[in-house]
């Protein structure tokens, strides 16, 4: 079966740098779009980051400049390299695929940007 399991999250003060990894398993990964989403506390989840099986990538505008999307084919792995960490960053990040029209979500890892 699809499983996605988020690493990286922690603590990071403001202007602080943090990058998540998803490992993949149950898919042939580089076969398939790979996004990062993100939930804060009240508020609904919303796409960061998205990039397709040829490594082409999309951010959200509040996060264009400061993320970096990118995967490792060979170990089935994507990242989420974070710059300049801000207040407003802080949520729980999810990975994400879409295997027959299901997606499919990783257990999320938190990221808590505060002082």
């Amino acid at each position: 079966q699809v499983q996605l399991v988020e690493s990286g999250g922690g603590l990071v003060q403001p202007g602080g740098s943090l990058r998540l990894s998803c490992a993949a398993s149950g898919i042939i990964f580089s076969t398939f779009v790979m996004g990062w989403y993100r939930q804060a506390p009240g508020k609904q989840r919303e796409l960061v980051a998205i990039i397709s099986r040829g490594g082409s990538t999309n951010y959200a505008d509040s996060v264009k400049g400061r993320f970096t999307i990118s995967r490792d084919n060979a170990k089935n792995t994507v990242y989420l390299q974070m710059n300049s960490l801000k207040a407003e960053d802080t949520a729980v990040y999810y990975c994400n695929t879409k295997y027959l029209s299901v997606d499919y979500w990783g257990q999320g890892t938190q990221v808590t940007v505060s002082p």
